[in-house]
């Protein structure tokens, strides 16, 4: 079976609330030649809530939240990304961290630094990539 690319960047309203429980996986595939950098974004009405963004010009990946400004930047250790490979992102919503997996391997959990997840509607991924698949 043929695999399908979806649009990117990729926009997606969140059905119901985001609330511990919810997870998503996303499917994709690295671009092949010089990728710089890729974002998946979970997004409120005023902000990022949560931004896990491979940087392959720095080699690592970086989470924050944005609302208003950037708060301080996290760093899990490892980059699983690579350029022209497929990649997998697991992420699940518990009541107090994101907890990312990638490929089967647990990354990191973040911590809700924006606690009202009620108001977390929009899944967003863009950046350098091609993506396949994403399972709400």
């Amino acid at each position: 079976m043929a695999s399908q690319k979806l649009a990117v960047p990729y926009i997606s309203v969140i059905n119901g609330p985001l609330k511990p429980g919810k997870s998503f996986i996303i499917r994709g595939v690295v671009n092949p030649t010089n990728p710089y950098r890729m974002e998946f974004n979970f997004r409120h009405r005023y902000g990022i809530a949560f931004h896990f963004n491979p940087r392959f010009d720095k080699n690592r990946v970086v989470c924050n939240t944005w609302y208003g400004t950037w708060g301080k930047e996290e760093y899990p250790a490892g980059m699983p990304f690579k350029a022209g490979q497929p990649f997998e992102v697991y992420i699940y919503c518990t009541d107090s961290v994101y907890n990312v997996s990638v490929n089967g391997q647990q990354m990191c959990n973040y911590n809700h630094r924006f606690m009202e997840l009620k108001n977390i509607d929009v899944l967003d991924v863009c950046g350098d990539l091609q993506v396949i698949s994403v399972e709400v």
